[in-house]
């Protein structure tokens, strides 16, 4: 894996860095830095609008092929862009769900129908996305999943409960998890449907966090319909179709996510700094280490994101590295400041603490994390149930 910048690439990074610059004025100044983790309720409709701003110049899909509205572009571009919008510290993305989960989702595996109807609207910027997967006892174990998807007519009915869906109450429509043979084993049983929010049957309740902010919701399907078309992988063959969208999701977005890591840590070393901790040899190691850490996130995740073709189970090992990395360093965050943390002036510190605690349960946690690679990657006997 090469990792220089051509001039080309070089070239590309001006023009991203040009167009940051010339369209976060007017009515996006204000916009920069607003939402994140914990953070989702900032502005929402000025992030949205600056969504369908980026959909006119043609920034999102960039990795999407020519032919579905994408631009093709390579991994190096993909880089540069998600870099430089970090770096101009654009506002957080509210369709990540769509354009990094469910886009590439269809793109794999959509029919020319599905892809048709739905890439398109992403590309504008114009429908939301969100992800229907946990419930109360379907989380780490996915394959329990209970919600159920029946069949009437021309549509499919679902009835059951989703947890700690993100953003579910922005989204205008969620890609669904759901079982539709209730005889068969297990995740043979499963079924992957794209459901419309906006209808009667669907009922979005939040959760508040620790931060006292509620960008996770629960869901609740109760009699919800959804056209016998938007069925994604086949009938029962859900289970192949969400992994494939779990592997996505550990895309070229972990690298900008990587550039806030990199905000943090530095907020960090400054407190150390101003704090006269800088000389006390077990603050320095963790300071060193978390350096190194991040270094080394940024290469696993451009080694992941090199290969081609469907994404294998290997990328459990970026979501197992940066929910480890980023949780010790909210630790790291605390122990320095101690009750200070509680001041006014620390509150970016202090939500960086509270949030970074759920990072290793969510999206899949660190236990089946290592459950996915001992037995898909190293070939291992599967534990005891």
């Amino acid at each position: 894996m090469n990792l220089s910048f051509s001039a080309e690439d070089e070239a590309f990074r001006a023009e991203v860095r040009d167009w940051l610059e010339d369209n976060l004025t007017g009515e996006f100044a204000g916009a920069r830095g607003l939402g994140g983790s914990g953070r989702e309720h900032e502005d929402h409709e000025q992030r949205r609008a600056w969504e369908r701003r980026l959909g006119e110049a043609g920034w999102i899909g960039l990795a999407w092929p020519k032919a579905s509205g994408g631009r093709e572009a390579s991994l190096l571009h993909q880089v540069i862009f998600a870099e430089e919008y970090a770096r101009a510290n654009a506002p957080a993305r509210v369709n990540h769900m769509g354009e990094h989960l469910l886009g590439p989702t269809l793109l794999a595996f959509g029919t020319d129908a599905q892809k048709e109807r739905f890439l398109p609207p992403i590309l504008r910027g114009e429908e939301l996305w969100c992800q229907g997967y946990s419930e109360p006892g379907a989380g780490s174990d996915l394959a329990n999943v209970q919600t159920i998807a029946e069949r009437d007519g021309g549509e499919w009915v679902l009835t059951g409960q989703k947890v700690w869906t993100s953003l579910a109450q922005w989204a205008d429509w969620c890609f669904v998890l759901a079982r539709t043979d209730r005889s068969a084993p297990r995740h043979r049983g499963l079924s992957y449907l794209l459901c419309p929010m906006r209808q009667d049957g669907v009922e979005v309740r939040p959760i508040v966090q620790l931060t006292g902010t509620s960008e996770f919701n629960e869901v609740f399907f109760d009699g919800a319909r959804t056209d016998a078309d938007n069925l994604v992988g086949g009938v029962n063959g859900g289970w192949r179709v969400a992994l494939a969208t779990l592997a996505f999701e550990r895309g070229v977005s972990t690298l900008a996510q990587q550039i806030g890591f990199e905000r943090e840590l530095d907020a960090v070393l400054t407190v150390v700094r101003e704090r006269g901790m800088d000389a006390n040899p077990v603050v320095r190691a963790r300071l060193i280490d978390a350096w190194i850490g991040l270094r080394l996130l940024r290469f696993n995740a451009l080694r992941t994101m090199s290969g081609d073709g469907e994404p294998g189970p290997e990328a459990s090992i970026s979501k197992l590295a940066w929910a480890t990395w980023h949780r010790a360093l909210g630790r790291l965050a605390a122990d320095v400041l101690g009750s200070a943390i509680e001041l006014p002036e620390h509150e970016h510190l202090r939500r960086l603490f509270l949030f970074s605690a759920a990072d290793t349960i969510y999206g899949g946690s660190n236990e089946i994390q290592r459950n996915l690679l001992g037995e898909r990657v190293l070939g291992l006997p599967r534990g005891p149930a």
